[in-house]
């Protein structure tokens, strides 16, 4: 299939949708129940997308400096949009970035957040990258895709290897935690709800009215497929694979 057939249709899946990954305001708020910050604390949210947890934060952390930090100039756009609209704007900064060569100085933060953009690095490399903008004993928050049985459907393997070789189970994403300078404080796995309210209902909302659109357009359509399997697979096997909420603590020193 042609890339930019591919990323056309990438796109447009994923106009309006609430969130680019698995999750849920109460999953946010049940991660921040397990930190322990100042009254006042600098968060930065690393690959914020439209911005849904980014609301969350500064609704459940009402005294935060928040800076939202996205790669698409498009989810900064919107979620800077809805900051104003929900009356947030004064206590959240947002610009475009790369989570990559993150500008900020170190120990600049009382928190990081990476809802469903970590794997764009790496666990390990992402925490080898961000650690030192923490403040001794900063926190961090973020979630990650990884198995949750050890002999999942070839089918569902391949896919999932394809699409995201790094990717295993808890206990090698939290070893990669450890292995990073930080003590794991809490872990928990999605619920099922999280991933069908705010982003695969919404999305398969959406595939419908994309099928319309480019129904004599073989290639786009076969794209859509695409989208619809990773849907299906979730669907039929769901018990094998999930997401993680991990909360971390950066170790002194």
């Amino acid at each position: 299939m042609p890339t930019d057939v591919a990323r056309r249709v990438f796109r447009e899946v994923h106009t309006d949708l609430p969130r680019e990954a698995p999750g849920s305001r109460d999953c946010t708020a049940r991660a921040l129940t397990s930190v322990v910050l100042p009254d006042e604390p600098s968060v930065l949210d690393i690959g914020c997308g439209p911005g849904t947890q980014t609301l969350d934060l500064a609704r459940l952390l009402p005294g935060a400096r928040i800076t939202a930090l996205d790669a698409q100039e498009r989810f900064v756009a919107v979620t800077t949009q809805r900051l104003q609209a929900a009356g947030l704007a004064d206590r959240v900064v947002t610009e475009v970035g790369d989570m990559r060569r993150l500008h900020f100085t170190d120990q600049s933060f009382d928190l990081l957040w990476c809802e469903g953009a970590i794997y764009i690095m790496g666990v390990r490399e992402a925490l080898a990258a961000w650690r030192d903008l923490l403040k001794p004993g900063g926190w961090i928050g973020f979630t990650e895709a990884v198995w949750l049985t050890d002999s999942p459907p070839e089918e569902l393997y391949r896919w999932w290897h394809e699409a995201y070789p790094k990717m295993g189970g808890v206990e090698d994403c939290l070893e990669s935690v450890r292995g990073s300078g930080f003590e794991v404080v809490e872990h928990f796995v999605l619920p099922e709800a999280a991933w069908w309210s705010d982003y695969y209902e919404p999305m398969e909302r959406r595939l419908v009215v994309l099928r319309e659109h480019y129904r004599s357009d073989p290639l786009a359509l076969a794209a859509i497929e695409n989208h619809q399997q990773e849907v299906d697979y979730y669907r039929r096997w769901s018990a094998h694979y999930g997401y993680l909420f991990v909360v971390a603590r950066r170790e002194q020193g």
